[in-house]
């Protein structure tokens, strides 16, 4: 009864907090999340100052993704455009930026070429891959998780992204 009560509470805290923030509708087919404002997430290793980020690769269902050393997801910003990031304030709390102070690692399928950084407006470096910035979703919380998939949070599609560095829309 008390994990009832707790997920019925949590339902209404994050429908208020959607209400708040205006959260984004989805576009095109209605099949994909919208995600609009930030999750609560107690715990964020992508978006902390590590030596390295590794960048690694995971195969599920939606097939073979980029993923984070913790094996997060890893997604793409359509609105981003070229190399710079283009989301922060609610949208970076919301999606994480995988942000490094030393040189980003591949592992698994992840081609080292690819990998590379970018100088955010706050200063820290992001990850990017093959010139997109990185990005984690605070929606998801076990890794291998893809809930940020095909969403249109903050006005454009999240991808997740392909060991050849393109969005993987399906």
């Amino acid at each position: 009864m008390t994990r009832l009560f707790s997920l019925a509470a949590l339902a209404v805290a994050g429908a208020l907090v959607l209400a708040a923030c205006g959260g984004s509708s989805s576009t095109g087919s209605g099949s994909a999340p919208s995600y609009g404002a930030p999750k609560p997430s107690t715990s964020n290793s992508s978006n902390s100052s590590a030596a390295a980020s590794v960048v690694s690769t995971k195969t599920s269902s939606l097939g073979t993704f980029l993923v984070d050393g913790n094996g997060r997801a890893l997604y793409l910003w359509d609105a981003d455009h070229g190399s710079k990031s283009t989301c922060s304030g609610a949208c970076s709390q919301a999606w994480p930026p995988v942000t490094t102070t030393g040189t980003p690692k591949a592992s698994g399928a992840v081609k080292a070429s690819l990998l590379g950084t970018i100088k955010r407006a706050d200063g820290t470096r992001e990850v990017t891959y093959a010139g997109h910035p990185l990005y984690t979703f605070a929606g998801d919380t076990q890794a291998g998780q893809t809930t940020g998939q095909g969403s249109n949070g903050f006005g454009a599609p999240w991808w997740v992204v392909t060991p050849a560095g393109k969005a993987l829309q399906n």
